[in-house]
């Protein structure tokens, strides 16, 4: 049975259990935009937050996109949310390659360079990520200046989130 089929199979049983009441309207108080990486889903035990006080936006790398940055627009606009946390992470699989270097193999391996180049969102180092992060959602016009955006670092040899410093609260990219 493939994973997909198994999930199905588990989503009967757990519409019999599903409790009505959670399927009222999110009232999330925070955003974090973090990486796809299954580490980092484990996130009111990481933050310590109930789950309902949590909007997560995960992307790859994560890679803070247009995409993105409509979501915590939508986030802090509309849901209220006032709070952005922008959350990287160590050992980072998009850490171990290049844009450049993925597209070339990529292309060779399937005889069709017709996606290329394509952004993969590739970086090297986790802190200098999360700067350039800050500093992106905190250009942006619509996202309310009153809004604290913080960066943080996962760490998954020991389990500890640090915060990056570098950027300040008004700071224009």
């Amino acid at each position: 049975m493939s994973l997909i089929d198994k999930a199905l199979k588990v989503s009967q049983k757990y519409a019999k259990e599903f409790d009505p009441k959670s399927g009222a309207y999110p009232a999330p108080r925070i955003v974090v935009a973090t990486c796809m990486d299954p580490r980092l889903s484990d996130l009111p035990g990481i933050l310590g937050l109930p789950q309902a006080d949590i909007d997560v936006i995960r992307t790859g790398g994560p890679a803070v996109t247009q995409d993105v940055l409509g979501e915590l627009v939508v986030s802090t606009r509309v849901l209220g949310l006032k709070e952005v946390m922008l959350l990287n992470h160590t050992g980072c699989g998009f850490t171990t390659f290049t844009d450049e270097d993925l597209n070339a193999k990529l292309s060779g391996l399937t005889g069709d360079s017709s996606p290329a180049p394509m952004r993969l969102f590739s970086y090297k180092n986790p802190e200098e990520k999360t700067r350039n992060q800050m500093k992106i959602v905190r250009s942006h016009p619509w996202i309310a200046k009153e809004i604290p955006v913080r960066g943080f670092v996962f760490d998954v040899a020991t389990g500890l989130i640090s915060e990056v410093q570098g950027v300040s609260q008004d700071a224009a990219a």
